[in-house]
C-alpha cells in the first residue's frame, strides 16, 4: 500500500488505514511498536496487558484457605530455605 506522508507541525505523518485500526481494535492513544531496519518500518501492535494478581485475590479464591503439604515442616532444608 503507497502512503502519501504530509506535514504536521515539524514532523511528517502518514494515516493508518481504517482495515488495520478495526482489525487491532485501535483508538486514539492506542500504542504500537515501531521497528526500524534501514529503509523498513515495521509496525505491531503489542499483546494486551495481562492482569496481575495479588497474592490476597489468589487466596480469597481458595475455598479451605492455603493447602498444607504433610509433613513440610518437618522437612530437612535442601539450600538456603533455613537462612
Amino acid at each position: 500500500m503507497l502512503q502519501s506522508l504530509r506535514r504536521a507541525g515539524g514532523s511528517l505523518v502518514m494515516t493508518v488505514p481504517k482495515a488495520f485500526i478495526e482489525q487491532n481494535k485501535l483508538h486514539e492513544g492506542s500504542k504500537v511498536n515501531l521497528m526500524l531496519d534501514g529503509k523498513q518500518m515495521t509496525i505491531t501492535v503489542p499483546e494486551p496487558n495481562k492482569k496481575h494478581f495479588k497474592i490476597e485475590e489468589l487466596m480469597a479464591e481458595m475455598p479451605n484457605g492455603f493447602p498444607r503439604v504433610e509433613g513440610w515442616d518437618e522437612m530437612q532444608a535442601v539450600g538456603q530455605e533455613a537462612a
